[in-house]
Formats: structure tokens, C-alpha cells, sequence
């Protein structure tokens, strides 16, 4: 495991030969040896992949039995000189019953042995004829002498390294209704392992997917699958030879299913993750109270750096993948809709306020607005657009902001802040030519406060258009563009926001509108405080100033729904951005974001109700609770000895 909590695991799919210990031992070797150079913590094979699982009555033959108990000596020999740890599956005899087993091996010596619970006796699976469950060892544990040797029996065993821990059970124990993982997990176990046996039919591997998925997800846990493959009998079924690495309900890694040849699947594990997932669930910690017995076993393991990242590091977290991009673009919309739809309905409000400037957080506000209205049967025209031209505003944008109010046929208005600023500077004594933070901030207020007092007119409600990005950052102004009656952009990032608009503009049946918002989607972020530069196009970049806000949202995903610490995601995003940005760019920006984040508390501390769309809200009242007047020292100080 390097120093950010990464353990890297292997799951293998070796050649076999039924009944052959000797080939079937040679080849899981070759597979260790393998993953060794890899530096893999640890490697899972398949059950019973010492004999093969397809032996049948064999598994009765003191001939195969005995090479059982060889070939385990034998990998546990190959495994001295090693740091990595092995489980392989094999028949097991012990008081005169024999159990399916996994065998944990590392450094010559083998740590334990943990026997299947649940033996199917359905369809093709007859595992019954010969095994034993191991509910029938006594005191749900055993030890084993033979051979000189000690090993100690029982499926409640949670191996320890210094970095992680973990538990195994064997193929059918996960399609139990409690399966001996949860209770694993709940004892501390971070990775599970599952050695399995799983036969081929149609659309058994979706269901298979989806119970690992599920399984990795509710116990908070990384879940590695291997299970048998190629050169098991094929008499009555087929073997695809599967193999997965879920991480909390995602998948990490997964195996070419119906192959020929052996293959090895890799994953780096972030139990650092995993770990703060469990700390701050409370359902987690509370079921842990009801956890039986478990016994420990612990193994010595050197730690190995490993600089480059056998996973992927997703630079986008708060976007959906391609496929399913449509499905929750659509689900977002929705949330959006119901939250504006409950609060106008709650009010008894006919009319909704919004400002529009032509960019991409008003043209998301209104574009909920509009479907809010259509589904509660009231008429567009009760939405009131303003658009407020000030110092900086461009025909661009303006024309923008036009076109999509005509286009959705809600009520337009357009009111100039100039005059009403250029008073207000002679009222404060602000000297002419002065662009400063008041210059900027008395342009917000001023569009805030025609909003809110149009709705005292029409009785109608603001509508924020800020979206969660700014609000990480602080980027509003405070009682200006901070301040709405329902934001319904609160929990919406502004990487989020360009695929959501992208995708109303693909799917509308108004080609116009579409091309207006392809056009929205062009434009730079700007809040058009500043004046117009000499071609009249915007002067003022909101990436120039803050930094690239798919930076700042990975920061901010990895911060507060992660709990990561400056370091860790600094070496996250080095993985994830792949050279797009260097690092002293990110650690610039990352600086930037530890201090307005702190500093910029304070606005959300008041920030005005909207609806959770995601994992990550900033809401005082429920999601993120942070004193206004916290220090960053700390965070500041390891930020910038990166």
C-alpha cells in the first residue's frame, strides 16, 4: 500500500488440468510469481483450484485428497522469498469431514484456512455429496495438527496487515441472504475475497455483477472475485472464468469472460476511502454492534510504493458516464423541477423571478423554470426573465439571453443597472475609473435588488440561478447574487451544469433554442462585471481569476464527499488529469481552493434553501456543517509543501 491508503490486489483465472494437483499447482505459482513483480498485495484464485472444482466423487479418493495437501505445501514453499499473500482453494479433511476451503499462504507458512458455509445442492451443484458445511466445526472453530502443522479453521477470521484487512468466503456464501461477508465487514474487514465456481448461462453474469455490486456497496468494502475457467469439465455446464474488483458498488476491474488463456485482473484498492465511508455512515458503525465473534489472524507485510495507479481516477466525479449520461441528466432535471414545484405550490406563487445574462448557471435556472411551470399547468408567461445590462455586459451574452426568454416564450424585461450604479458611486464617493471589488459587488447587489423587489410587484419568488461550484469558492456576492428565495442550482456544479445544458440543447424539438444554448455553451464563465475589452467581447474570465473549475470541482468532490486530505488529492489529481495540467499549476490552484473554501464559509452559513441533486451539497442546515471562522492553517501549510 503506498502512503494515500492504495492496496494493490489480483484476481486470477489459471489454467487447469481436473485431478491434476501437479499442473493445476504449477500454474497457480507461475500466477503468484506474476503478480509478485506487479506488486501486488495479494492475489485470489479460484475455488477448490488446486484440484479442480469439477472433480465429483474424486473429491472421495485419499489419492487426490493427499496431493491436495502436497500441492498446498508446495505453493506455501513457492510463497517464502514473497511478500505478497496467496488464497487458493482445496478439499480439506479434518475429524474425518472434508471441507471446501480457501487457504491464506504467505512468507512459507500458511496463516489459516477458512471453510465454505453455504454448500448449494440445486440444478447442476451436488457440493452436499461431499463436503461439510462449516457450521458443523466445533465452536465455529477448528485446529488442525496434522503434519506438525497449525492451522486454525473458521469462516470468522479477519486477516490483519499493518495497511489493510480482510475476509474470504467462497461462492455460494455470497448468494446467502446475510452472507459471511457482511458480518466480516462489520468486524473490519475492508477487502473481501471472494474464490468461486460459477457456471455460465444466459444472463447469469449481469445477475452475478450486480450481486457483487451490491454486496461491495452496503458493507462499505472493496469485493474481489475470481472464479474457475477454462479446462474444468464441461459435461453438463460451462466455466466463463470470471473474475471482478468492485469498490464500494464500482467496478474497478473485470476479466475477458470465455477465454481460452489464463489471465490476471489488478486493481488498486483505496482503503483510506473505504475507511472514511464507514466513519462518517452511522448505520455502518450501529450494525457493527450486532457483529459475532471473530478470531484474528496476522501477517507481516513490507509496503511497496507504487507511484502509478492501477485504477482509474475519474477527473470528472460529479458527471455521469456516457452511458447512462441521458438517464441522469434526466433524473437531475427532474429533481430540480420537484423542489421549485413543491416551494411555488407551499407559497401559493403564480410568478417566478429570474435573471438572465446569457450564461450558463441562468440558462439552467430557466430552463427548470420553464418545464416547473409547464408541469404545474401555469402559463410561461408568468416567469419573468430580466435581463440587466451593465458595464460589462456583451452583445454576445445579451443577445443570448434574448433569443432563449423569446424562444421558451416566458415574459421578457430589460432593465439597465448603469444609471442606478453610476449614482450609487457618487452617492459612496467611489472614484470614477476605479474597477475594485465595490466597482463589481454594487452591480450584484443592484441586479439583486431589482429581482426581489420586480417579485414584491408580481408577488412572484426569486429564483437563484448560483450553482455549487461558486458556492465552494465563494465566487458570489455577498447579498448580491449570494441571496435568492429558491436556488435551484445549489448542489450543481459547473462541470455538471455545461452537460446538463448540452443535453436540453440535443434533445429539445426547438432547433433554435438549441443552437442559442449551443452558443451559451461556447461563451466563457464571466460574471461581466469588468468592462468590455476593445473588440467588445469579454474582458473578464472567471477561469483566469479562480482558477479551471474542473479542478475546482474535483477538489471539492475529493474534499467534502471523500474527506481527503490536501496530499492525497493533489496525488489524485496528478493520476487523474494525466499531464493536462503540471504540478505546479494544480498545487496552485489547490491552494486557491483550500483558502476561499475556509474563507467563504460564511456565505454559506445563510445561503438560501435548493434542492440535493448529488452526493455532494454545501447545505448549512444538512449535508455540510463548518464553523465560519475555521482555520486553514493546517490545510494551507501541507498544500503548500507539497
Amino acid at each position: 500500500m503506498n502512503k494515500f491508503g492504495f492496496v494493490r490486489v489480483a484476481s486470477a483465472i489459471p489454467s487447469v488440468k481436473v485431478g491434476n494437483c501437479a499442473y493445476n499447482t504449477a500454474k497457480i505459482i507461475e500466477q503468484i510469481n506474476e503478480a509478485e513483480e506487479k506488486n501486488a498485495n495479494i492475489i485470489v484464485f479460484p475455488e477448490l483450484c488446486i484440484t479442480g472444482y469439477t472433480c465429483g466423487d474424486l473429491f472421495f479418493n485419499q489419492a487426490l485428497r493427499s496431493e491436495a495437501k502436497t500441492s498446498l505445501d508446495k505453493i506455501t514453499a513457492a510463497t517464502k522469498d514473497k511478500n505478497i499473500i496467496a488464497i487458493v482453494g482445496l478439499p480439506y479433511e479434518h475429524k474425518s469431514k472434508l471441507f471446501n476451503v480457501a487457504a491464506v499462504v504467505q512468507g512459507g507458512r500458511i496463516i489459516s484456512i477458512v471453510p465454505k458455509t453455504y454448500l448449494p445442492n440445486y440444478n447442476e451443484f451436488y457440493e452436499m455429496r461431499w463436503f461439510t458445511s462449516s457450521k458443523d466445526i466445533d465452536n465455529n472453530g477448528g485446529i488442525d495438527t496434522a503434519h506438525g502443522k497449525i492451522q486454525f479453521l473458521s469462516p470468522n477470521i479477519i486477516f490483519h496487515t499493518q495497511d489493510f484487512s480482510f475476509g474470504v468466503e467462497i461462492c455460494e456464501d455470497m448468494w446467502a441472504p446475510i452472507p459471511p461477508s457482511c458480518n466480516l465487514a462489520l468486524a473490519g474487514a475492508d477487502i473481501i475475497f471472494n474464490l468461486s465456481a460459477d457456471n455460465g448461462t444466459v444472463g447469469k453474469q449481469e445477475y452475478v455483477n450486480q450481486l457483487i455490486s451490491q454486496q461491495s456497496a452496503r458493507c462499505l468494502c472493496a469485493y474481489v472475485f475470481s472464479s474457475c475457467g477454462f479446462g474444468e469439465s464441461t459435461t453438463d455446464v460451462v466455466f466463463p472464468g470470471n473474475a471482478y474488483i468492485y469498490e464500494n458498488g464500482i467496478k474497478l476491474a473485470e476479466a475477458k469472460s470465455y477465454s481460452l488463456t489464463p489471465q490476471i485482473i489488478y486493481a488498486d484498492i483505496d482503503v483510506d476511502y473505504l475507511r472514511s465511508e464507514r466513519l462518517v455512515n452511522k448505520t455502518f458503525a450501529e450494525s457493527s454492534r450486532n457483529t459475532p465473534c471473530t478470531y484474528t489472524a496476522s501477517i507481516f507485510q513490507r509496503n511497496k510504493q507504487k507511484d502509478k495507479l492501477l485504477r482509474n481516477v475519474n477527473a470528472m466525479p460529479f458527471v455521469p458516464t456516457a452511458t447512462n449520461m441521458q438517464e441522469r441528466c434526466n433524473e437531475i432535471f427532474d429533481i430540480q423541477t420537484m423542489g421549485l414545484a413543491k416551494r411555488l405550490v407551499h407559497t401559493h406563487c403564480q410568478t417566478a423571478v429570474i435573471g438572465i445574462s446569457g450564461g450558463l448557471d441562468s440558462t439552467l435556472a430557466l430552463l427548470v423554470c420553464v418545464n416547473t411551470f409547464d408541469k404545474l399547468n401555469i402559463d410561461r408567461k408568468n416567469i419573468i426573465g430580466v435581463t440587466m445590462p451593465g458595464f460589462g455586459t456583451t452583445d454576445r451574452t445579451y443577445q443570448n439571453a434574448i433569443d432563449m426568454m423569446k424562444s421558451l416564450g416566458i415574459t421578457i424585461r430589460e432593465i439597465s443597472i448603469k444609471d442606478a450604479c453610476i449614482q450609487h458611486f457618487k452617492d459612496i464617493q467611489h472614484p470614477d475609473g476605479v474597477y475594485d471589488v465595490t466597482y463589481e459587488n454594487a452591480q450584484a447587489r443592484e441586479r439583486t435588488q431589482i429581482l426581489m423587489d420586480i417579485a414584491n410587484q408580481k408577488n412572484g419568488m426569486v429564483i437563484g440561478t448560483g450553482d455549487l461550484s461558486e458556492i465552494a469558492l465563494g465566487w458570489a456576492t455577498y447579498n448580491g447574487d449570494h441571496m435568492s428565495m429558491y436556488a435551484v442550482n445549489a448542489s450543481v456544479p459547473k462541470t455538471l451544469i455545461r452537460y446538463l445544458v448540452n443535453w436540453y440543447a440535443t434533445t429539445s424539438a426547438d432547433k433554435k433554442l438549441g443552437k442559442t444554448l449551443k452558443n451559451v455553451l461556447e461563451t466563457p464563465v464571466s460574471p461581466e462585471l469588468l468592462p468590455k475589452d476593445e473588440k467588445g467581447d469579454i474582458a473578464q474570465k472567471t477561469e483566469d481569476l479562480v482558477g479551471p473549475y474542473e479542478l475546482h470541482d474535483f477538489f471539492l468532490y475529493n474534499m467534502v464527499r471523500c474527506h481527503f486530505r490536501p496530499a492525497k488529492i493533489f496525488f489524485l489529481a496528478q493520476n487523474a488529469f494525466g499531464g493536462k495540467y503540471a504540478d505546479d499549476v494544480i498545487k496552485h490552484w489547490l491552494k486557491t481552493f483550500v483558502r476561499r473554501f475556509f474563507n467563504q464559509q460564511f456565505k454559506r452559513s445563510c445561503m438560501p434553501d435548493g434542492p440535493k441533486v448529488g452526493s455532494v451539497s454545501l447545505s448549512p442546515r444538512g449535508d455540510w456543517r463548518m464553523p465560519s471562522d475555521a482555520d486553514s492553517e493546517l490545510w494551507l501549510t501541507e498544500a503548500e509543501n507539497l
